[in-house]
């Protein structure tokens, strides 16, 4: 499958700027949320999300399809140490963070927080507290960050490493009235997780755990989970990243730690290298048309912060892919959405804390315009 960039054809790297303030606050991204961070709204604009020390900033197509954008919009958000997204299949955006209030004496006042956003580029709902899976303080403050997923009907799910190293949930029941924090039990995982959510509407959580990843599925769409045999498989830390290659079936993504590249794994077959030699964070993984076949791109940065890209037939990952540097740099996960026009756009986060954005033109294979900074 043909990769290029167009900055990476013309040999320039992404220019670099000083920070910027906007009245008298800065609005330079220090990172990306977790999670899908460039989504698509209901009416066909794309908004690429980040955070800064205060907030949340927001980015948004002026048109469906570009090239011009607004923003970045900047929503205050106090106290937060992580921040993750999901979308449901309304286009809502669901924001679940992690928030730590410092006491003058003692130990901070952890808990998870929620909010929504309805329509591209409206307001932000209030914040509401989710609580904490644990009474005692000491052991509320040692919670991991959240991850999320939302079902076809609207419920949002919830996920949370406990002070054990066991997974909690916390979702939505009926009538969107919030459920009791539910243990899944499980033993020694890492923060960073997958949900993938099957068109079928039913969830699969995958956590690294040590020397194996562990899994929970549901038998139905919003039903209860149980938890599936472990993959026996290292998983080094950073992330781990899924997508829907068939009805019913994920592909997970992740980095081998012994030899330090990409690998694809599916329930019931080998683990697939696919090469690569990503930093620390989840591989960005996109299911698209090229030339009217089915495939994934897959997106990382490498040791030196350089935006890789790849393309292979989905499922076919053993015919064969190819990394091709695009010519940007960043220091956090790069973004891949489908525009309202079915081309793919390539984000990330600059130096500079500048939203920078590369869409797909119209040459054979996956061939990208040079990034544009916003």
């Amino acid at each position: 499958m043909r990769v290029r960039s167009g900055r990476a054809a013309q040999g320039k790297a992404s220019g670099t700027g000083t920070l910027r303030n906007t009245g008298s606050e800065q609005r330079e991204a220090e990172s990306p949320v977790d999670g899908r961070w460039l989504v698509q709204g209901k009416d066909g604009r794309l908004t690429a999300y980040a955070r800064n020390r205060d907030g949340l900033l927001r980015w948004t197509e002026e048109h469906p399809g570009g090239p011009r954008w607004q923003g970045p919009d900047f929503i205050p958000v106090p106290h937060l140490t992580h921040l993750g997204i999901a979308q449901g299949a309304d286009s809502y955006v669901h924001f679940f963070g992690r928030r730590s209030l410092d006491e003058d004496k003692g130990l901070p006042t952890v808990d998870i927080v929620h909010a929504i956003q309805y329509q591209t580029g409206r307001p932000v709902t209030s914040w509401r507290s989710l609580g904490n899976p644990h009474k005692d303080a000491e052991r509320a403050a040692r919670i991991g960050p959240p991850a999320a997923a939302v079902t076809p009907s609207g419920a949002a799910n919830v996920f949370v490493r406990n002070a054990g190293g066991g997974m909690m949930l916390r979702r939505e029941g009926k009538s969107a009235k919030w459920e009791a924090w539910t243990d899944l039990k499980g033993s020694l995982a890492q923060d960073t997780m997958a949900v993938p959510v099957a068109e079928s509407g039913r969830i699969e959580l995958l956590v690294p755990g040590s020397g194996h990843a562990m899994r929970w599925t549901q038998s139905e769409a919003d039903g209860a989970f149980e938890k599936a045999p472990n993959i026996p498989a290292e998983i080094a830390p950073g992330g781990v990243a899924a997508l829907e290659t068939a009805p019913g079936r994920n592909t997970f993504y992740w980095t081998d730690p012994t030899t330090g590249g990409i690998v694809a794994h599916r329930l019931g077959t080998a683990v697939i290298p696919l090469g690569g030699t990503p930093a620390e964070g989840p591989i960005t993984v996109l299911r698209a048309l090229l030339d009217g076949y089915d495939c994934t791109i897959l997106a990382h940065r490498d040791l030196d912060g350089h935006v890789m890209l790849a393309a292979c037939g989905t499922e076919n990952e053993g015919g064969g892919l190819w990394w091709s540097p695009t010519g940007e740099r960043t220091a956090a996960t790069p973004a891949l959405a489908l525009d309202v026009h079915g081309r793919v756009v390539l984000a990330m986060i600059g130096a500079d804390g500048r939203l920078y954005v590369a869409r797909q033109n119209r040459e054979p294979g996956l061939a990208m315009d040079p990034a544009e900074r916003v």
